[in-house]
C-alpha cells in the first residue's frame, strides 16, 4: 500500500505516521513492519520507528494490508477514570497512573490509555492525539493534543526542546551529586541530566531533566553507569528489584514524571503541570526514611 505525505497528516516519525494511517493495524504489527524492512520511504528501506518523514514523501507498505479486519482491531472507547491535570480547548494534560499501557499490543489484555481518552473525547467533542509517551509502568504528567494542529506544535516543541521534562526516581547505588550521562541511544544522541536528591545506604533518589526523548532513555542511561532504576525488569538489577519488592513493596519501576513546562502554545503564558508521587513511591520513600 501507497501514502503520500501531505499538510493533513503530516507527522514527524515513520512510527507515529503509520500509527495514524494504519488503524486497524496492531501497533505491535506496526513496528515489526518497520524493523523487518517492509516499509520503505522513497524507495529507501528504513529500519527505525524514529526515522523523520517530510511533506511530499512517499510511504510504501509492503504488506497486504487486508488481513487486518478494521472491526477486529479498530480501537473502541471505553470508559476510563482519568486524573485531569489541566485541560483547555486544545490540550487535555493528565496524571498517568502506573501500569496501563498507552496503546494495545499483543500483550495487553486490558483497556488502553487512548481508549480511555477516545472515550473521553467522545463526550467532550475531540478527538486525542499523543505527543509523547510514558511506558506503562511509568506514571505521572502526560500531554494530550486535542486536534491534529496543536499535535503538531506539541511535536515540534518536544523536537525543538521547548518542553522540560522532569521526572523523579530511585536509583541502585550512589551517583554523583550531579552528572550528565549523553551516550547515544540507538545512533542518536541522547542527554540525560540528573541531580541527587537523597541517599537511602545501597539506593539514591535523583531528579532527572531530560534533554532528549529516546525510548527508555532514563532506564538505560542509569543502567549504562552502573546505576539501574530500582524495580526496573529489562535495564535493572533482578536481585535488587526482588530486594525491594520484599523489604520495601516496591512492584513496578521506580520511575514518575513530576513536572512539565512549556508554553502553552493555545493562550499566552508558560505551563507548568506538575503530578504528585503515587501513594505506593511514597510508601516506599516511608519505609526507606525509617
Amino acid at each position: 500500500m501507497e501514502f503520500t505525505v501531505n499538510e493533513n497528516n503530516q507527522y514527524r516519525r515513520i512510527d507515529k505516521f503509520l500509527r495514524n494511517q494504519l488503524k486497524n493495524v496492531p501497533l505491535s504489527e506496526i513496528y515489526k513492519f518497520i524493523r523487518t524492512g517492509k516499509v520503505l520511504v522513497n524507495e529507501k528501506v528504513v529500519k527505525k520507528p524514529q526515522y523523520e518523514i517530510d511533506t511530499g514523501d512517499r510511504i510504501d507498505v509492503l504488506i497486504d494490508l487486508s488481513i487486518y479486519g478494521r472491526k477486529k482491531n479498530e480501537l473502541a472507547p471505553v470508559p476510563l477514570k482519568l486524573d485531569i491535570i489541566y485541560e483547555d480547548q486544545n490540550i487535555l494534560v493528565i496524571n498517568k497512573k502506573a501500569g496501563i499501557a498507552l496503546h494495545p499490543s499483543e500483550r495487553t489484555k486490558s483497556t488502553t490509555l487512548i481508549q480511555g481518552l477516545l472515550f473521553y473525547g467522545n463526550t467532550k467533542g475531540f478527538e486525542p492525539h499523543l505527543v509523547h509517551r510514558l511506558d506503562r509502568d511509568t506514571s505521572g504528567v502526560l500531554i494530550v493534543a486535542k486536534n491534529l494542529r496543536t499535535a503538531r506544535t506539541l511535536s515540534r516543541m518536544f523536537r525543538e526542546r521547548l518542553v522540560e521534562k522532569e521526572y523523579i526516581s530511585l536509583v541502585f547505588g550512589k551517583p554523583k551529586d550531579h552528572g550528565i550521562i549523553d551516550t547515544p541511544l540507538d545512533d542518536f544522541e541522547a542527554i540525560t541530566e540528573y541531580r541527587t536528591l537523597e541517599h537511602f545506604g545501597d539506593s539514591t533518589l535523583v531528579s532527572v531533566l531530560l534533554h532528549t526523548g529516546r525510548t527508555h532513555q532514563i532506564r538505560r542511561h542509569f543502567a549504562m553507569i552502573g546505576n539501574p532504576v530500582v524495580g526496573d525488569t529489562l535495564y535493572g538489577d533482578k536481585r535488587v528489584n526482588t530486594f525491594y519488592r520484599q523489604q520495601y513493596g516496591l512492584r513496578r519501576q521506580f520511575l514518575h514524571c513530576i513536572r512539565v513546562s512549556f508554553t502553552n502554545p493555545s493562550e499566552p503564558g508558560k505551563l507548568q503541570l506538575k503530578a504528585p508521587l503515587g501513594e505506593d513511591l511514597e510508601e516506599v520513600l516511608r519505609r526507606l526514611r525509617m
